[in-house]
Order: C-alpha cells, then sequence, then structure tokens
C-alpha cells in the first residue's frame, strides 16, 4: 500500500440548457423517445473515511475543527443491455486489514468490489461498462480489478488524467499512478450528456469542478422514479445545503454553476438525490435503489 494517498481532494428543453454550462457540448438526445428499461441497482461499500478536520471542505472556512465520517459508496447498475459500474471506491489492497491512517484522513474497507460483486451472484466479468464521477483516489481504488469492460469518461476528464501532449497529470505522483489502472481499459469518451444505454434511464450528467470532467449519474428507477447520484458535487448534506465548495477543487465558480444546474434539475424532475459519501443518504437504502 502506498503510503500516501492523494485527496484532492431533463429531457425538457430548459434543463439541458441550463446543464450546457461551462464549455461543455449539447446533451446527448435521441430522436424517438423510447421506454426507459427497468433497472437493478445495488449500493456497494466501497470503504469509510474518517476524517478528523473537515476545513479543506469548505473555502468559506466554517468547516475548520469539525470532524465526519463518510462512506465511499459504488454502485453496480444492472440494464437489460448491460451492466454499469459507478465508481470504484477505496483501494482494494485496504480490505482485510486494520485501514490506514494519513493525516487528517482514516481510510478502511471491510471487502472488496470483487467479492461484493460475486455475492450477488455475479462476477467481474460480468461488469460490461464502468465510469467514475471523478477521479480522485476514493473513487478509482479498485480499478485494477476491473477486467474487459469499457470505460466511459468525460473528455475533459480524460484529459485531465491522461493529456493529451504526453505531459504529466497535474495531480499527486500517488494519485497519477492510480490512473495508469485505466489505461489497458477499452475508452470511450463523451462530451455533454451521455445516454448509457440510449433509453434514458441512465444519464452520465457533466458537474464539473471538483474536477474538470466530474459527473453525477441520473437514474430512472421503477419504484422511486428519478434519481440523481452526486458523486462529489457534495460531500456532505450540509454541503448541499449551505453550497459549500471544497478548497480543493479544481475551479469555484464551476463548481458552483454546476450545483446551480444539478439542483435545477432535480426539481425539474421530482428527482431523490443521493449524497454518495454522506451515511445518511445511504445507510437507508439497504443495499438497494429501487
Amino acid at each position: 500500500m502506498r503510503t500516501k494517498l492523494a485527496l484532492m481532494a431533463l429531457p425538457a428543453v430548459a434543463l439541458l440548457a441550463a446543464c450546457n454550462h461551462a464549455g461543455y457540448g449539447d446533451a446527448d438526445v435521441t430522436a424517438d423517445p423510447v421506454e426507459p428499461a427497468a433497472l437493478i441497482v445495488n449500493v456497494l461499500d466501497c470503504g469509510t473515511i474518517a476524517i478528523s478536520d473537515l476545513d479543506g471542505f469548505s473555502s468559506a472556512g466554517d468547516y475548520a475543527g469539525q470532524t465526519d465520517v463518510f462512506a465511499d459508496s459504488c454502485f453496480l447498475v444492472r440494464h437489460a443491455e448491460g451492466t454499469l459500474l459507478w465508481d470504484l471506491g477505496l483501494p482494494g489492497m485496504l480490505a482485510g486489514t486494520d485501514g490506514m491512517q494519513n493525516g487528517i484522513f482514516n481510510v478502511s474497507l471491510e471487502s472488496t468490489l470483487t467479492s461484493q460483486i460475486e455475492a450477488l451472484g455475479l462476477s467481474m466479468d460480468d461488469v460490461d461498462l464502468v465510469s467514475v464521477s471523478h477521479s480522485h483516489f476514493d473513487h478509482i481504488g479498485q480499478a485494477d480489478q476491473v477486467t474487459g469492460a469499457t470505460w466511459l469518461v468525460h473528455e475533459a476528464e480524460a484529459e485531465h488524467m491522461f493529456p493529451a501532449d504526453g505531459s504529466a497529470p497535474k495531480v499527486a505522483a500517488d494519485q497519477a499512478a492510480m490512473f495508469q489502472a485505466f489505461s489497458g481499459l477499452e475508452k470511450q469518451t463523451f462530451t455533454g450528456e451521455h445516454d448509457v444505454f440510449g433509453d434514458g434511464s441512465v444519464v452520465i450528467v457533466p458537474t464539473p469542478g471538483h474536477t474538470p470532467g466530474h459527473a453525477a449519474l441520473q437514474l430512472q428507477m421503477p419504484e422511486t422514479g428519478p434519481v440523481l447520484l452526486t458523486g462529489d458535487l457534495y460531500h456532505r448534506k450540509e454541503s448541499r445545503t449551505l453550497k459549500r465548495v471544497p478548497r480543493f477543487n479544481s475551479d469555484e465558480q464551476m463548481t458552483l454553476q454546476s450545483m446551480a444546474a444539478f439542483e435545477a434539475r432535480a426539481e425539474a424532475m421530482g428527482a431523490k438525490i443521493i449524497i454518495q459519501h454522506e451515511p445518511d443518504d445511504i445507510t437507508p437504502l439497504g443495499g438497494v435503489i429501487r
């Protein structure tokens, strides 16, 4: 285990326009909308992050001295046309250990993605597509367990991780080293929104600012209806209420624009919002989004 982990930490035209900001392209749309397929979405435990000082998580300075424990969640999205794994959690080598302390962070992991997916009666070979909300270590840690899946990534995040000019990515060396687990995957890039299965049931929505190509995930669930997974647009419920931007985000103003577009989308759709690091949002799900 490396001794240092880097944490940089609607269909409606009006909403599409609201989300086409900060240089992002037009959303991908189909000429003839089709009925969304029913989804099965399993919530996977991708680790726990205990933080002894939250100061870095608010540029307003009002989190200094506060502590919190973040969930680290991944999501297995099963659709009739394929299976998508959204986010890849903390490094798998933490599983079966006492965890690891790194400055203000204490990170731990009970079991790997591979073992959790096998417990569902599947294997990593059944994962057709993988996408991460962004490229911070707690969202890409088990990329080495992905075999044969196609990596869906916004062009801006792909460029952030693997600069086209061949230069080193502008991140800590330990984080850059973790990017190499993606280098052997077939890659499919996109701009604007990306309708994963072409029926509106699973849509990757750009929400840049935390990182250049940060994204949220929109799901159309059979019982709950529309659901939005935040990635790290918000880390905790207080961050959403107060619109707090971490000091380590790549662009604060872009983050605030993404928050505004995201909230407009959620209101127009009547969507349930799930903050991926917020235990109060994750625990009640009981391992499944219905």
